[in-house]
């Protein structure tokens, strides 16, 4: 393929989208690990810690929709920069919060400045690259995921500890955000559909949503994505306290640990499953969502196996429940590219935004809080099965580990919603290559 389809300045901007990337994971992250803290400070149960984490996913989810659209019709560089400012500022703000509530709100916010970013990043990237580099791309792009949660979980405890006060990380990771910003609004961003061979009409085109809504592949992917956003998030959401609990460690021990789970993996999962995913797709077309599918029955296995396990060493559980995490981050730069090749450029954040909605609206949203719920009924009934009459930390133990069994539950769930779009990937690219060999016939000068 002819390199010209690159944009000249392609990975400067690539390498400052993966900053704010990296700073966009780390600074929703802080709620995890700071958890328990919390959950004392102002006596909440699990499934009140829950509600923290899906409240900021569901508005990040509506949020995405009309700043997806947004990003496909105005300035990408200002959408991204204006919400790097909103997040960053927010995220300081629930650093001076004094009750469950106003913490809950203010964390809405954040979940709607972050909400610009990821549509409008991901199509700027389509554009940035050629088809043949854009896993590669991705996959560097989504490094800001297990760096932004290496950083924040290996650095927050000693913050907490440091400053004798969980609210102390709020306040310094707003200032890095709030510096990229500046950055952001100078990006001199390529022509929608640069990167493609076949150029593509810059007319905006009628019935956006609907003809997204129309690819089998993206609603396979959808479910896919959903499922699999509801394991992360709990896993996320819940991890660092159920070490504590479970298996006694401190806090900053806990995040350390889980630093290494769903951060280090992440270094290792993104940067080589990027490279395999894009050999394989010159080899068999539908090769990366095979690849993503094949590395999710891992993934299931090691991670279920993992909790089967009850209290085995410390270590043994942080060795198979990462080696399931590393081959999860499959999932990232395959299916986000496969996304890429089945939606025509003029649509591509409207329908990153319309993906990210079904990941978040009913994945993330819903795994934070259906596993806190689930704790908290799984505690109720070891107390029970014990004959006590007082809840203990024991029993929140029990239960907590327990209902994390969902985790490898959706996990498998992911692999089999990934072999259906496999099915039905090639078909799909191919009609998106036609139909950018013909848009004229298909393009209006209005959107709706």
């Amino acid at each position: 393929m002819d390199n010209s389809t690159q944009a000249a300045n392609a990975w400067r901007i690539l390498f400052l989208l993966f900053l704010a990337n990296l700073f966009n994971f780390f600074d929703r992250t802080i709620p995890a690990i700071i958890i328990e803290p919390i959950r004392m400070e102002w006596h909440l149960s699990d499934f009140q810690l829950g509600i923290i984490g899906t409240a900021f996913t569901l508005v990040y989810a509506i949020a995405g929709l009309p700043l997806g659209r947004m990003a496909d019709t105005g300035s990408r560089s200002k959408l991204m920069g204006w919400g790097l400012v909103v997040w960053s500022g927010l995220t300081a703000v629930n650093g001076m919060v004094g009750s469950f509530w106003s913490f809950l709100l203010v964390r809405m916010g954040v979940g709607i400045g972050e909400a610009s970013y990821a549509p409008a990043a991901n199509s700027l990237i389509g554009d940035l690259f050629p088809a043949h580099r854009r896993a590669r791309a991705m996959g560097i792009f989504m490094l800001g995921l297990p760096l932004g949660l290496v950083l924040a979980f290996f650095t927050i405890g000693a913050m907490v500890k440091a400053f004798d006060s969980w609210r102390a990380p709020f306040f310094i990771a707003a200032v890095p955000g709030l510096v990229l910003a500046v950055f952001m609004f100078f990006i001199k961003e390529p022509k929608r559909g640069a990167a493609e061979t076949v150029k593509v009409d810059q007319v905006q085109i009628d019935r956006p949503i609907r003809r997204v809504l129309a690819i089998p592949t993206f609603l396979w992917l959808t479910l896919a994505g959903l499922t699999f956003n509801f394991a992360t998030y709990a896993c996320n959401s819940f991890l660092v306290p159920m070490l504590q609990r479970y298996f006694l460690m401190p806090l900053q021990e806990a995040a350390m640990a889980t630093g290494l789970i769903v951060g280090v993996t992440g270094l290792v999962g993104l940067t080589l499953g990027g490279w395999i995913a894009d050999k394989i797709h010159q080899r068999v077309a539908n090769g990366r969502l095979l690849f993503a599918a094949c590395s999710l029955i891992i993934s299931t296995l090691a991670t279920g196996w993992a909790l089967h396990a009850g209290r085995v060493e410390i270590g043994v559980f942080v060795a198979v429940f990462s080696v399931g995490w590393l081959f999860a981050y499959n999932f990232y730069t395959c299916v986000y590219t496969a996304l890429q090749d089945v939606v025509e450029p003029r649509l591509r954040a409207t329908a990153m935004a319309l993906f990210f909605a079904g990941l978040y609206l009913l994945g993330g949203g819903l795994g934070p809080v259906v596993v806190g719920a689930l704790s908290d009924h799984f505690a109720h009934s070891a107390m029970y099965a014990a004959g006590a009459e007082l809840m203990t930390e024991e029993f929140k133990a029990i239960g907590l580990h327990d209902a994390m069994y969902l985790i490898p539950v959706a996990l498998f769930m992911t692999l089999l919603f990934l072999f259906q779009a496999a099915r039905c990937f090639v078909r799909d690219a191919q009609s998106m290559k036609d139909g950018l060999a013909s848009t004229a016939p298909l393009a209006s000068p209005v959107a709706v």
